[in-house]
């Protein structure tokens, strides 16, 4: 986990993804990353299965826009994502979309 950009964690989520957890869930999430080690996304779960494309494509069901260093340090559990939420530090078009998409990942390690 040393030393990962956000996109690296981003294009890991596939390795992280639970089909089971993502059971009646279809969703496209675009990331929105900027700064250094960021860009971005296109995360797409529907029939348990996920798709994650460089790029903004299709309309998506919940956008998220934050720095690149939040998102590491959020993933990484540095940062507590309710707060950074809170505080602004990461904007969501649609917490609920985002809420059930996190419970399909397991965590970072």
């Amino acid at each position: 986990m040393k030393n990962m950009e956000a996109r690296d964690i981003v294009l890991s989520l596939p390795q992280r993804f639970n089909p089971e957890k993502a059971e009646d869930f279809a969703a496209r999430v675009h990331l929105l990353l900027s700064g250094t080690g960021g860009g971005e996304f296109t995360v797409e779960i529907e029939d348990g299965e996920i798709h994650v494309e460089e790029g903004l494509h299709g309309e998506a069901d919940c956008k998220v826009r934050t720095s690149a260093k939040t998102y590491v340090d959020t993933e990484s559990g540095k940062n507590n994502p309710t707060m950074a939420v809170m505080t602004g530090k990461i904007k969501v078009s649609n917490i609920a979309v985002l809420a059930r998409f996190i419970q399909c990942f397991e965590k970072l390690q």
